[in-house]
């Protein structure tokens, strides 16, 4: 056991370099061929390494709305399957995305090295470096004499910074055929694991008014941007009547010149929840608000998107595994504990499909999704030298983890789209 951590060390120029290859391809989510070429290289990467199979599914699109409350398709990446012992008593599920938050058009595309030990780049931590973490971890357990007693199968997933709207049909199926979960989100800034997590909802809001001259008739005219931030004003209250639900509203926009009255307007938001019941509350304030600027004359308003991930609790199975993973830090050295989150992720569909799972077992850094993201990049090593020891020990004692109400079978065959 020793040996096989102890032989991840010497990678750490490899990692490191194998990194920067990886930051340096834009893959923000609508980047379709950008997200493929990631996709692309680690999935010959895993597949080759790891003499696993390997698929590609093509996700259905991902629609936004304009304005005009047209709809538009955006093209999403492929996503990967990878697996290996399909037979053996105890399945792990791995995952991690394949996406960033950073556009084509971004000012943030390049590397550069803070000191020696503090890389900044896009994606660098959140999480190219818990990929690159993922597939170091499955090599160094691919070399024990513990293979035979847990297979694994990889998702990496093209849509996960958009909520995963296309991949959670996968996750939620491949859920069911697995034991535990491992997921490769960062660590929190302080280095911890992320437990409890709040739920998620993406909402777009469209209202339509009635355009008219904004000197010679305003007042036939109804302004759709004055009765959207009624709407905004009315929903931005909601914060603080109910304990852990938080909206925030990120995009407005609307009309089409300062001399005409206005017949549109959207605006875009996002609900936190912490407990499933906020859903049914959340939902409740939006319809009493929405009905109250439909009375408006020659306003409406309506609503679309959802609530797509609910919150994560933490069961007496995820302590187990959350406990078994603390254990493996401490024996490392480094010991790691769990506090609760407002953010979400994968690890939240993973936990509503029934499937115990740690979240953030990537890569030690910080300042996510802003262009000051960094890794600090002894953490490659450090954090594949965990998850390794975390597979292993799961081998030592396979029937410990197995779900026996889990529906095991063989991994069901998806349409090979490439």
């Amino acid at each position: 056991m020793n040996s096989l951590l102890s032989s991840i060390t010497p990678r750490q120029s490899q990692l490191t370099e194998s990194l920067i290859e990886l930051a340096l391809i834009n893959s923000g989510t609508l980047n379709k061929a950008g997200v493929d070429n990631v996709g692309r290289l680690l999935g010959k990467t895993f597949q080759q390494t790891l003499d696993c199979t390997h698929q590609q599914v093509q996700l259905p699109p991902y629609r936004l709305y304009q304005t005009d409350g047209a709809e538009i398709e955006h093209p999403l990446g492929y996503l990967h399957l990878l697996s290996k012992r399909p037979e053996a008593p105890l399945q792990v599920l791995l995952s991690g995305h394949l996406d960033t938050v950073f556009p084509p058009d971004s000012d943030f595309q390049q590397c550069d090295w803070l000191d020696p030990q503090t890389l900044r780049g896009p994606g660098v931590s959140d999480m190219k470096g818990g990929l690159l973490v993922m597939l170091e971890a499955l090599s160094a357990f691919e070399q024990s004499s513990l293979t035979s007693q847990l297979g694994w199968t990889v998702v990496l997933n093209p849509d996960e910074e958009i909520g995963s709207p296309g991949s959670a049909p996968i996750l939620s199926q491949q859920a069911a055929l697995h034991d535990v979960g491992m997921i490769y989100e960062p660590a929190l800034p302080n280095g911890q694991l992320a437990g409890e997590r709040k739920g998620s909802g993406n909402f777009t809001t469209i209202v339509k008014g009635i355009a008219a001259h904004a000197g010679r008739e305003h007042h036939l005219g109804r302004n759709a941007i004055c009765a959207m931030a009624e709407f905004i004003t009315a929903v931005d209250t909601l914060n603080g009547l109910r304990d852990g639900v938080t909206i925030n509203v990120g995009i407005v926009n609307g009309g089409l010149a300062t001399n005409q009255v206005p017949d549109q307007a959207r605006c875009r938001f996002n609900i936190r929840t912490r407990v499933n019941d906020d859903e049914h509350w959340c939902t409740q304030q939006l319809q009493r608000i929405k009905q109250l600027i439909n009375l408006k004359d020659g306003i409406s308003l309506e609503f679309h998107g959802g609530f797509s991930r609910p919150p994560k609790p933490l069961d007496n199975a995820h302590q187990s595994f959350f406990q078994l993973v603390s254990d493996c830090s401490k024996q490392l050295g480094a010991p790691l504990t769990w506090e609760a989150t407002g953010g979400c992720c994968d690890g939240n569909n993973l936990t509503a499909a029934g499937l115990p799972n740690v979240d953030t077992l990537g890569v030690l850094g910080g300042k996510i999704h802003s262009n000051q993201e960094f890794i600090d990049i002894e953490s490659l090593v450090h954090r594949s030298q965990l998850s390794t020891l975390i597979l292993l020990q799961l081998a030592t004692q396979p029937n410990r983890w197995i779900r026996h109400n889990a529906s095991k079978a063989t991994l069901q065959e998806l349409p090979d789209e490439t």
